[in-house]
Protein backbone atom coordinates (compact mmCIF):
# COMPACT_ATOMS: atom_id res chain seq x y z
CA UNK A 1 0.00 0.00 0.00
CA UNK A 2 1.39 3.41 -0.89
CA UNK A 3 0.44 6.82 0.41
CA UNK A 4 2.06 9.85 -1.16
CA UNK A 5 2.00 13.55 -0.48
CA UNK A 6 3.27 16.09 -3.00
CA UNK A 7 3.49 19.85 -3.22
CA UNK A 8 4.67 22.44 -5.70
CA UNK A 9 6.65 24.59 -3.26
CA UNK A 10 10.34 25.39 -3.48
CA UNK A 11 11.33 21.78 -2.79
CA UNK A 12 14.12 20.34 -0.66
CA UNK A 13 17.65 21.65 -0.89
CA UNK A 14 19.86 18.89 -2.32
CA UNK A 15 22.25 19.25 0.63
CA UNK A 16 19.45 18.18 3.04
CA UNK A 17 18.42 15.02 1.20
CA UNK A 18 20.92 12.63 2.90
CA UNK A 19 19.70 13.66 6.38
CA UNK A 20 16.09 14.49 5.51
CA UNK A 21 14.59 11.80 7.75
CA UNK A 22 16.92 12.47 10.71
CA UNK A 23 15.51 14.22 13.80
CA UNK A 24 15.85 18.01 13.93
CA UNK A 25 16.72 18.39 10.23
CA UNK A 26 15.37 21.70 8.97
CA UNK A 27 16.07 23.69 5.85
CA UNK A 28 17.63 27.14 5.83
CA UNK A 29 14.35 28.78 4.79
CA UNK A 30 12.53 27.25 7.77
CA UNK A 31 14.85 28.81 10.37
CA UNK A 32 12.29 31.39 11.48
CA UNK A 33 9.23 29.19 11.03
CA UNK A 34 7.37 26.82 13.29
CA UNK A 35 8.41 23.22 13.65
CA UNK A 36 11.11 21.16 15.27
CA UNK A 37 12.29 19.03 12.37
CA UNK A 38 10.82 15.89 13.91
CA UNK A 39 7.91 15.20 11.55
CA UNK A 40 9.69 13.21 8.84
CA UNK A 41 11.76 11.32 11.43
CA UNK A 42 8.55 10.25 13.18
CA UNK A 43 6.95 9.23 9.87
CA UNK A 44 10.00 7.11 9.02
CA UNK A 45 10.00 5.37 12.41
CA UNK A 46 6.28 4.63 12.24
CA UNK A 47 6.55 3.28 8.68
CA UNK A 48 9.50 1.07 9.64
CA UNK A 49 7.67 -0.18 12.75
CA UNK A 50 4.91 -1.41 10.41
CA UNK A 51 7.38 -3.12 8.07
CA UNK A 52 7.44 -0.33 5.50
CA UNK A 53 9.51 2.65 4.50
CA UNK A 54 9.28 6.28 3.45
CA UNK A 55 11.06 8.00 0.58
CA UNK A 56 11.52 11.44 -0.96
CA UNK A 57 11.80 12.48 -4.56
CA UNK A 58 11.84 15.93 -6.12
CA UNK A 59 8.68 16.88 -8.00
CA UNK A 60 8.91 18.23 -11.53
CA UNK A 61 9.32 21.14 -12.19
CA UNK A 62 9.51 22.04 -8.49
CA UNK A 63 8.28 20.78 -5.15
CA UNK A 64 8.59 17.55 -3.23
CA UNK A 65 6.93 14.14 -3.13
CA UNK A 66 7.04 11.84 -0.12
CA UNK A 67 5.88 8.24 -0.38
CA UNK A 68 5.05 5.89 2.51
CA UNK A 69 5.04 2.22 1.43
CA UNK A 70 3.53 -0.39 3.73
CA UNK A 71 3.04 -4.11 3.26
CA UNK A 72 -0.54 -5.31 2.86
CA UNK A 73 -1.97 -6.79 6.06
Amino acid sequence: VELWVADDGEGVDISLVPSLFEPFTRGATSAGGDGTGLGLAIVRRLAEAMGGNVSYEPADPQGARFTVSLPRP
